[in-house]
């Protein structure tokens, strides 16, 4: 009996990958418009990179071992430790701000379930470099366009925004001690997801008074407005109202202003975010978040790097593949054989036309096919049909010249008298029939 797949891992059949690949492709392509550059790191980190920075939910679900040198690792969950890394190491000759971004595996170890497994592929954007709150505008406009160039509209998707220097204030003014502030966190983080009579009591447990835990359940409805308007000119909040003022503002001017969603209880679960932070979820609220990120400050630092401020956020392929294929919006991937070259085993030059044939045809960029042993015409055709090939291309050297016999899938055969005629109705065809697959 073979063995099985570890639970929480992927096996990617050519299917998945592609749809994988045009995930990746979609990605790609958006941020590169954004002038972020690539980047990648090891799989493997010195577990302290994790241990030191991270928090306990994530330390708690590290694949963690001592490598045979006796040094403490782990497989990499996050990629923003290491970005802060690498980042640290040549702070003084990098270009600033500094736009990077990675799509590396990530792993966590930790119980599998609807859109999160023991493995993913995230995407990362990040900036290093900028503390101006413009760059906060930038960088969830990329989150968004990527959301656009899948087919998705903000009546699908909503970016629900925080900003922990505000959220700090509004505790301040509330007077609510720091050494309190995590553990009200720790209560807005899951507001949504336990009933409210718990949250009251979680809040009263770390010595709020009643009518200051009727505040904070209050800031799940709280929208900007009203905020602005209750607290804006307090000493402690006032400053941080008029920066996501500004916020907003550019993410209006940047066209993203509809997606935007104000929401106190956004606080991201990682210790080292400082400023804005936001989070991307479908409107039906039928998945888990489909991106996550925020502004990390101190990371640098507090890593022994340049202390620079930074921002950037994380999108994985598995929250959002479920959610492309629930909407109807992940692109069938096209034949990987574009072109199936036959020729019958009994013709003249048979199978040195047929093998010139088809290294033309890939020479001029084409995927092609052809039966590996002598098959009639009419298997071949079939095994063309079964590998869902775009369209075919029959060798006929009965006569005194070869000749080609060329169908693209349901059209009229036509005959192609040369190579070069051959290549320039293989290219036209595919563009047709690919867009038409599409």
């Amino acid at each position: 009996m073979p063995p099985k797949l570890l639970p929480g891992f992927r096996d990617f059949y050519p299917e998945q990958f592609a749809e994988r690949a045009h995930i990746f492709e979609t990605w790609r392509r958006i941020v590169r418009r954004y002038a972020f550059q690539e980047y990648d790191g090891p799989p493997l980190e010195p577990l302290e990179l994790y241990t030191q920075k991270s928090g306990d939910e994530i330390v708690g679900q590290l694949f963690e071992f001592v490598d045979k040198g006796g040094r403490a690792v782990a497989m990499r969950p996050e990629m923003t430790p290491t970005f802060a890394r690498m980042v640290g190491a040549r702070a003084q000759t990098l270009r600033k701000p500094v736009r990077w971004f990675s799509m590396p595996q990530l792993f966590r170890y930790e119980r599998t379930q609807k859109g999160r497994l023991r493995e993913h592929f995230q995407l990362n954007v990040d900036l290093v470099g900028e503390a101006d709150v413009l760059a906060d505008a930038e960088l969830l406009s990329v989150a968004v366009e990527i959301m656009a160039a899948f087919g998705l509209t903000a009546s699908d998707v909503r970016a629900r925004v925080s900003d922990r220097r505000l959220l700090n204030g509004l505790l301040a003014h509330l007077a609510i001690e720091e050494p309190t502030w995590p553990s009200v966190y720790a209560v807005l983080d899951k507001l949504e997801r336990q009933p409210q009579e718990v949250s009251a009591e979680k809040l009263a447990a770390a010595g709020l008074p009643p009518a200051t835990v009727d505040v904070i359940l209050g800031f799940a409805t709280l929208d900007f407005a009203t905020l602005r308007s209750r607290y804006g000119q307090a000493p402690d909040v006032a400053p941080h109202v008029e920066r996501f003022a500004q916020y907003v503002a550019h993410s209006d001017a940047l066209g993203i202003g509809e997606w935007l969603r104000f929401d106190l209880t956004i606080v991201r679960g990682l210790a080292y975010y400082t400023g804005i932070v936001f989070e991307l979820f479908d409107n039906v609220g039928e998945f888990r978040a489909i991106c996550g990120g925020g502004r990390y400050d101190n990371l640098l630092k507090s890593l022994g790097g340049a202390d620079l401020p930074a921002l950037g956020f994380g999108m994985g392929d598995v929250v959002l593949g479920e959610l492309l294929k629930a909407r109807g919006l992940m692109i069938l991937p096209a034949p990987a054989v574009a072109l199936w070259v036959a020729q019958a085993p009994d013709s003249a030059l048979y199978p040195t036309a047929m093998l010139q044939t088809a290294a033309r045809l890939r020479a001029d960029g084409h995927a092609a096919e052809f039966a590996l042993r002598e098959q009639r015409v009419e298997k071949q055709l079939e095994a063309a049909r079964k590998a869902g090939c775009l369209a075919t291309i029959v060798v006929d050297t009965s006569g005194d010249a070869v000749r080609y016999r060329a169908r693209a899938t349901g059209a009229q055969e036509e005959i192609v008298q040369t190579l070069d005629a051959l290549s320039t109705w293989a290219s036209s065809t595919l563009n047709r029939t690919e867009t038409a697959h599409e």
